[in-house]
């Protein structure tokens, strides 16, 4: 397990001074790349070896979003691998101990010379610890969408969006499909399904349902790929 400590900053936070959902995704984001980069297998050593973690699927869990100045840790774990998958546990708890949120993720190892799936290495296996996955409740990674939504304003993707691998970051996506979200709307769950890599130049039009309590949001191609979908529910939140 990694865990690191940190104090919730005024630019983590959205209008009611607490930490947004994009905000929470970049903890966890951070805190398995921290893990990774400690324990020799990071960003160097993927690349030295032709290899990139992609992530497949997000289902993130919030309990209760911390306000500003407050005081958190994150932690991250393996709780397995299965072929060319890797499956990962996140959280974050307050100083006392408080489960704020917790998330489940998949990921699929590429080769980026053979341009296939490929297995984690034996480095890999010997460095990451596999730990008991954390006991929430597990949605499915696949994301059923409606047919009665709407198009919304296509977005076309800017270096902004991009990452160290020249695609779209996995939290763009949902940054992009929080745009579509009613006014108002208190997010306790987010699942995100990520389909097809995006790039510069590329346009995505969002295609949106929503329902009392539920958003779903295709990202998709002009030809109605989808590259990404992402699914937020609601419901009351405390504090």
């Amino acid at each position: 397990m990694y865990l690191f400590k940190s104090q919730i900053r005024y630019s983590e936070c959205d209008s009611q001074a607490r930490l947004s959902l994009a905000g929470l995704l970049n903890y966890f984001q951070d805190c398995s790349t921290f893990q990774s980069e400690v324990l020799g297998v990071g960003g160097k050593y993927l690349k030295e070896n032709n290899l990139v973690w992609v992530l497949s699927s997000w289902q993130i869990v919030v309990n209760r979003y911390p306000g500003l100045c407050e005081e958190v840790e994150t932690g991250t774990f393996p709780y397995g691998f299965k072929g060319c998958f890797g499956y990962r546990n996140f959280f974050m708890r307050t100083a006392e101990g408080e489960t704020l949120a917790q998330a489940n993720s998949l990921w699929t190892l590429l080769n980026l010379e053979q341009q296939t799936m490929a297995h984690p290495t034996e480095r890999m296996k010997e460095v990451y610890e596999i730990q008991d996955k954390l006991p929430m409740e597990y949605a499915s990674r696949k994301i059923a969408v409606p047919e009665d939504g709407m198009y919304e304003e296509p977005i076309v993707v800017k270096k902004h969006h991009l990452d160290t691998n020249h695609h779209v970051n996995n939290g763009q996506f949902v940054d992009m499909a929080m745009n579509s979200l009613p006014e108002d709307f208190a997010i306790r769950q987010m699942r995100a399904e990520y389909r097809m890599q995006a790039h510069l130049g590329d346009e995505l039009i969002p295609y949106v349902v929503r329902t009392p309590g539920l958003c779903v949001v295709s990202l998709r191609s002009p030809e109605g790929k989808p590259y990404a979908v992402v699914e937020f529910m609601s419901n009351e939140m405390p504090g």
